[in-house]
């Protein structure tokens, strides 16, 4: 009940309201059962721009930290952060992504939407980075399909640093289906994890048209941090998850002013509450 009304009472009209966002390929997202929505990671307000543009719920984890700040405003953001559906997991430790797994699988085995990052952590310069193997495990051990969802423009709106974002159309695009079924039961072969991986990302890359960048993106922010490299350095030829051809995208663009039809959002048309 918290969710809903912080999603359709409190935030989500504002938000709605502030930064008009769009959406594409909302039918994309079944009506019920369990389903993995993997996208790309631009911004903290990811998390909420996404959740925004749909009817069903979509939980996130979220680090630890969100949820233990103190004062007037941790107990804000950790409010915040539960309202919007992020499941607080501690990612430090051994057994961090063990928890981030068995999180997911439980949300998927109640037939539940799951969203993931597969790059694990914000791109530092808005390119796409290579995709950690969880979203693939997750897949093949639930058997649900994955989404391949692009955020745009939210590293824009927020670039890293920035707390409030500034006022901006964000848009979302949810892809096809991928039916990674003929692969069950080989979630413990790491090169059928790193394929599926691949082709993930790959859907990634062909819906946003950003540059990809075969480097993990906490790899990347170490560099940065350490002065070894700037955000946005070339690093070569383009190239593509897994060796494929690089695609030829144009960037998402929002629809025209005079043509307001986004999408509408799957689920309840009327918008009621869970019971």
């Amino acid at each position: 009940m918290f969710y809903w009304l912080m999603k359709h009472i409190f935030v989500g009209p504002l938000l709605k309201l502030v930064y008009r966002p769009w959406v594409r390929g909302a039918q994309n997202v079944p009506a019920a059962g369990p389903a993995i929505l993997a996208s790309n990671h631009l911004a903290v307000i990811d998390s909420f721009f996404l959740p925004l543009m749909l009817d069903r719920d979509i939980v996130f984890i979220g680090k630890q930290e969100y949820f233990t700040g103190k004062g007037i405003k941790g107990r804000l953001v950790a409010g915040f952060m539960r309202g919007v559906g992020t499941i607080p997991v501690d990612r430090g430790g051994g057994k961090a992504g063990e928890a981030a797994l068995n999180t997911g699988l439980r949300r998927l085995q109640e037939g539940g939407l799951f969203g993931i990052y597969p790059e694990g952590t914000r791109s530092p310069d808005g390119r796409l980075y290579r995709g950690k193997t969880g979203v693939a495990r997750l897949a093949l051990e639930s058997g649900a399909p994955v989404l391949p969802v692009v955020m745009v423009g939210t590293n824009v709106a927020q670039p890293i640093g920035r707390k409030i974002p500034k006022i901006m159309r964000i848009g979302t695009v949810i892809g096809e289906p991928l039916d990674f079924s003929r692969f069950q039961g080989l979630e413990d072969d790491r090169f059928i994890l790193r394929s599926v991986t691949d082709e993930i990302m790959y859907a990634l890359m062909s819906l946003s048209g950003q540059e990809y960048v075969d480097m993990y993106a906490a790899t990347m922010k170490a560099r940065i941090a350490a002065g070894l490299a700037a955000a946005g350095e070339e690093v070569g030829e383009p190239v593509a998850p897994g060796g494929r051809p690089v695609p030829e995208v144009e960037p998402p663009q929002p629809p025209d002013d005079e043509d307001e039809h986004d999408e509408p959002a799957v689920g309840d048309e009327n918008g009621a509450p869970p019971a």
